[in-house]
């Protein structure tokens, strides 16, 4: 888990360090002095505990950067003025925590915060990023049958759809990962889907095709049978 606490004051940060060793011993916190420390170092961290208050770039300032690098940060902010917290919410902050710091509020928010952290990391897992002519989203890997090459884009085939997107074969393989396999260069299936195969292709459940490099066929059965074996979801 990488944490990063962010204050000018070195009391606080030390305070905040030995709470987190506290509730997760292991883990060695990155202590930053400022904003501008924080972004130079060009990490990207899980939990990030966040003056607001600060020389140079405030917390506020800092934290948009740090949105901009990665959405999924969970921002706890530090302050000792109740009114910043409204700004906190421009930034999507996740909590905040007064000065001074009580170890009972802290353990409390540090706790929602994992959780928060986990739920995120498992979606992330079971989803795959999608971009379009129109519009980037998530889509649920589990909804996505088979994907199929055109060239400089990809067809993702759904239960309900299929979308054209901005993507690679090679990407899209890496971010799906277990529980679909590259049948062929300009194919990737869910082994969810299998209903069967034979040395050509493969037959979805909903009774279309994949087609099946041949050279692929040994390597393909080894594969789905692990695959029933171990009970993978289509999401790994």
């Amino acid at each position: 888990m990488n944490i990063a606490v962010c204050d000018d004051e070195q009391a606080i940060r030390e305070q905040i360090n030995e709470l987190i060793v506290k509730e997760k011993p292991g883990v060695c916190p990155e202590l930053y002095e400022t904003g501008d420390g924080l972004l130079a170092a060009g990490k990207q961290f899980g939990i990030v505990f966040l003056d607001i208050q600060m020389e140079g770039t405030d917390g506020i300032e800092t934290a948009r950067k740090l949105r901009e690098r990665d959405e999924d940060t969970i921002l706890i902010f530090i302050t000792g003025i109740r009114e910043y917290v409204f700004e906190a919410f421009d930034v999507a902050a996740f909590h905040y925590l007064l000065k001074p710091v009580e170890e009972d509020k802290f353990r409390e928010v540090f706790r929602r915060a994992e959780r928060e952290l986990e739920k995120r990391k498992k979606q992330q897992r079971e989803t795959v990023f999608v971009k379009t002519r129109n519009r980037s989203f998530t889509l649920e890997k589990d909804s996505i049958l088979y994907v199929e090459s055109r060239g400089k884009k990809v067809e993702i085939h759904t239960q309900g759809e299929t979308i054209e997107a901005y993507a690679s074969m090679n990407e899209m393989e890496a971010q799906l990962g277990e529980g679909f396999y590259r049948c062929h260069r300009g194919y990737l299936v869910n082994m969810a889907y299998v209903a069967e195969y034979d040395n050509e292709s493969i037959v979805l459940n909903n009774w279309e095709y994949v087609y099946l490099a041949k050279e692929k066929y040994g390597e393909f059965v080894k594969a789905y049978m692990r695959y029933l074996r171990n009970g993978v979801n289509a999401d790994g």
